[in-house]
């Protein structure tokens, strides 16, 4: 399977199909939080909220870093959210660090899943594990395909897509 995603051609179709849907999701939520009044106040408070009583959905852990770290910062906390998604967007329609913006959509869903929100975060999780373990080949039909072997210089090998880096040894 893992064979598959990083190297086949029909992976790369499906993995793009998948990487621009995911992008569309980040940069449409993204757009609203940068061209309107944002903020996270609310959206925090409600987590805290969820993490009393006999059944909380968010973990004591998690309410401590709200409390502690993300409230008294929440303007560090509303810039990095509403940039964060629309670049993870952006980095994934545009098939630009792919693997990167895909590991920082998955940090953000899982922030989302521990303050006790489901939506769409299980199934965006899901399909971007799929492009995580894709790795380059991930982005093969997008930017990374030109950027990336420009900044790492690196040698086309047989290792399912994944460049190797040339030593210099």
């Amino acid at each position: 399977m893992v064979g598959f995603l990083r190297s086949n051609v029909y992976a790369t179709f499906l993995l793009t199909v998948v990487r621009l849907s995911l992008g569309m999701i980040w940069i449409q939520a993204g757009w609203h939080k940068v061209t309107g009044s944002f903020t996270a106040q609310k959206f925090l408070a409600g987590a805290l909220q969820k993490s009393t009583g006999d059944f909380p959905s968010v973990q004591a852990w998690w309410a401590w870093f709200l409390k502690n770290i993300a409230i008294p910062h929440i303007n560090v906390f509303d810039f990095l959210v509403s940039w964060g998604e629309l670049l993870v967007g952006i980095g994934l329609i545009a098939g630009l660090f792919t693997t990167f913006a895909a590991l920082m959509a998955i940090m953000m869903n899982f922030a989302y899943l521990f303050s006790g929100t489901l939506s769409m975060n299980p199934p965006m999780i899901l399909f971007t594990i799929f492009v995580l373990v894709a790795g380059f080949n991930a982005g093969r039909w997008g930017l990374d395909r030109w950027v990336i072997p420009v900044l790492f210089k690196h040698e086309r090998s047989n290792n399912h897509g994944i460049p190797r880096v040339k030593r210099t040894v």
